[in-house]
């Protein structure tokens, strides 16, 4: 287990401090706890070969026990497409941690989403309805989903609806600007009353210029279009 990435995502700061509200309201008398009987912490157990996302969950209070406790740093790496919704996530982190009154969650590592939505001080129920959102695309639609919100960002005021945002902005897979200024001109037939024979002194790079300079993005491959 990588340790790199125990830093908290400064745009999910207040999601961690309400996911943490939202933990604590998880007590033993809660019907949310109640509806989930856990029958074995296996089956949620990730798997890595699949690809799916995952988190290790520990506590607070074990992660500051690392010298002369038994149980430093002990958690479990948990699958988070296995979970119907965020109340059996969180009763299953509960049950795992039940040797706590009150355990303070800690999402100590994660693999397999955007590490935009990552926060070690434990994620929001919006921050997992976000990655099992993700978890739904096919692997070509997650790499451009990734290149999408490296370069337009994400806040803590984005929900689900980022996903229609991509699926309205992707414009596909190109080898180059030019390449896909080309497409353009062939989709608006822009050279249409051009002869053939003198489409060739046509200067791409500068179509492909303009275009990218205020429509479209171009990131590793993949287009955008600029809202």
């Amino acid at each position: 287990m990588s340790y790199n990435s125990f830093i908290s995502n400064p745009a999910s700061g207040a999601d961690s401090t309400q996911a943490q509200e939202q933990v604590k309201g998880f007590c033993s008398s809660s019907p949310n706890l109640n509806d989930v009987e856990v029958y074995d912490l296996d089956d949620y157990k990730a798997d890595f070969s699949t690809g799916n996302p995952a988190v290790y969950v520990g506590t607070y209070a074990k992660y500051n026990c690392v010298y002369g406790c038994e149980k430093a740093l002990f958690g479990c790496w948990l699958d988070l497409t296995k979970f119907a919704d965020y109340d059996e996530f969180i009763a299953v982190c509960r049950y795992l941690h039940r040797d706590e009154k009150s355990p303070e969650l800690m999402a100590q590592d994660y693999e397999s989403f955007p590490r935009e939505f990552y926060t070690e001080g434990f994620m929001s129920e919006r921050e997992f309805d976000l990655i099992k959102a993700y978890s739904e695309l096919s692997d070509d639609d997650k790499e451009a989903f990734e290149a999408y919100i490296s370069y337009r960002g994400f806040s803590s005021s984005d929900d689900e609806r980022i996903f229609d945002d991509f699926r309205e902005a992707y414009m596909g897979e190109w080898k180059s600007e030019e390449d896909f200024a080309e497409h353009i001109a062939e989709e608006c037939d822009m050279l249409h009353d051009v002869p053939e024979n003198l489409r060739y002194y046509f200067d791409w790079s500068k179509y492909a210029r303009d275009l990218f300079m205020c429509d479209f993005h171009f990131d590793s491959g993949h287009v955008f279009r600029c809202y």
